[in-house]
C-alpha cells in the first residue's frame, strides 16, 4: 500500500514535513493546503524557522494539488493520512475534522494546549477508528534514539537515574512564537519534549514535585523531580525560556544505568552550534566510548524517520508507542501537574 499524504498548513513545519517525506518509502505527499496564494503557486521564499534552510521556489510540484482550505483537501478521497502542521490552538478542530472525514492523522506537537482538547481528540479517534498520531520528534534524533534503544535493550542493566535539560533564550527572533501565552508557555511548547521522552524512557510517574516561575499562569521555567513508585528511580529535568540571549538553545541528558552512564550535551552559543559532550558511553570498567548514533546528516532526517513510522502504522494498522496520542496526552498531563506543583509548592499527583 502506498500511503497518500495531505499536509494542512504550510509554515516552516509544513515545509519540513513536505521535504522530509521525499525520502519516505511507501508514502508521498499528494496535496497541501494554505491560505497564502503565493505558497500555493510554489513561492515558499517567505518560510523560515529556527533550524534548517529557508523556503525557496518550488519548481516541480507535479502530482501535488494545492488547496486554499483544509475542507477542500479533506474532500479528496485519495488521501489516506493528513499531517496537521497548524498553530497549536488549531490542532483540535483540524484533527477532528480530518478523522471524521475518514483520514488518519499525524499532528505536530504538542497534541493540544488544553487537556480537554487532547481528550476530545482521543475520543474522536476511538469513535471513528482512525489513527491519531502525534509528532513528538525528539526520540527520532540520533542521540536520543540511541539512548532510548540502549535503555530498552537492558544491555547496560536497569536505569537508576536520569537528568535532562532543555532551555532557550526568549525567542525574540520570531514574531510567531515570542508570545509564550499563545503556545501554552514554555512549560508546554518547549518542555513537553522532555515529558514525552521521559514517559517513553521511564514511564509516567505517579507524582511530580516542581519549583519554577509562572507568568500569567503559564510555566516560564521549571525544575521537576519525577516521583515514581519505584523508590530507587530518580528522574529530574530543568527546562524553560529564561536563558541569556546568547544561549539560544541548549539540551543535555545524563542516564545512569547499573553498568554504564550515558551523557550528551549540546547547544547554540551565539551563532555557533557547540557539542559540549558528544554522545558518550562511560562503563564501569574499560574504555570510554563515543558511539556513532547514526543518522544521515540531512537537516530533516529525524522528521523523515518519524513520518516513515507513521506511514508504516497506516500500512500495518498499529501505532508505535513513540507516536501514541495517549503518550502525548500523558506528557501534556505532566505539564499541567508541574504548573500546579509550582503554584502550591507541593508534590502533585499525576492523573492517568
Amino acid at each position: 500500500m502506498n500511503v497518500k499524504i495531505g499536509i494542512v498548513g504550510l509554515g516552516f513545519m509544513g515545509m519540513t514535513h513536505f521535504e522530509a517525506t521525499k525520502s519516505v518509502s511507501g508514502g508521498n505527499v499528494v496535496a497541501f493546503c494554505t491560505r497564502d496564494q503565493k505558497k500555493r503557486s510554489g513561492d515558499w521564499s517567505s518560510i523560515q524557522g529556527n533550524f534548517g534552510p529557508r523556503g525557496s521556489e518550488q519548481t516541480d510540484l507535479t502530482g501535488v494539488t494545492a488547496y486554499a482550505s483544509r475542507q477542500e483537501l479533506l474532500a479528496n478521497p485519495e488521501i489516506d493520512l493528513v499531517h496537521i502542521c497548524l498553530p497549536t490552538d488549531q490542532h483540535e478542530s483540524a484533527a477532528i475534522e480530518a478523522m471524521q472525514a475518514g483520514k488518519h492523522v499525524l499532528v505536530e506537537k504538542p497534541i493540544a494546549i488544553g487537556l480537554d482538547a487532547a481528550e476530545r481528540m482521543l475520543k474522536v479517534s476511538k469513535e471513528t477508528g482512525k489513527m491519531l498520531m502525534v509528532a513528538q520528534v525528539l526520540p527520532y534524533f540520533p542521540e536520543f534514539q540511541w539512548a532510548h534503544q540502549a535503555v530498552a535493550s537492558g544491555k547496560y542493566g536497569k536505569l537508576e537515574a536520569a537528568s535532562f535539560r532543555r532551555v532557550i533564550a526568549p525567542p525574540d527572533w520570531s514574531s510567531d512564537i515570542k508570545d509564550f501565552r499563545k503556545l501554552g508557555g514554555w512549560g508546554i511548547d518547549l518542555h513537553i519534549h522532555d515529558n514525552h521522552y521521559i514517559g517513553l524512557l521511564c514511564g509516567i510517574p505517579s507524582r511530580v514535585f516542581s519549583r519554577g516561575m509562572l507568568r500569567d499562569g503559564f510555566v516560564h521555567h521549571v525544575c521537576t523531580q519525577y516521583l515514581y513508585d519505584d523508590p530507587d528511580l530518580t528522574v529530574s529535568c530543568v527546562s524553560g525560556g529564561i536563558a541569556a540571549g546568547q544561549l539560544k538553545f541548549a539540551q543535555s541528558f545524563e542516564l545512569m544505568l547499573e553498568e554504564a552512564t550515558i551523557q550528551f550535551d549540546c547547544g547554540t552559543y551565539g551563532e555557533e552550534w557547540v557539542v559540549n559532550r558528544p554522545l558518550t558511553l562511560i562503563p564501569n570498567a574499560g574504555p570510554i566510548e563515543t558511539p556513532d548514533p547514526g543518522g544521515t546528516g540531512e537537516w530533516c532526517a529525524a522528521f523523515t524517520n518519524e513520518i516513515q513510522d507513521a506511514v508504516r502504522a497506516v500500512q500495518e494498522g498499529e501505532v508505535p508507542r513513540v507516536l501514541s496520542a495517549e503518550l502525548a496526552c500523558d506528557a501534556l498531563r505532566l505539564c499541567y501537574a508541574e504548573a500546579e506543583s509550582i503554584r502550591t509548592a507541593s508534590p502533585v499527583d499525576v492523573d492517568k
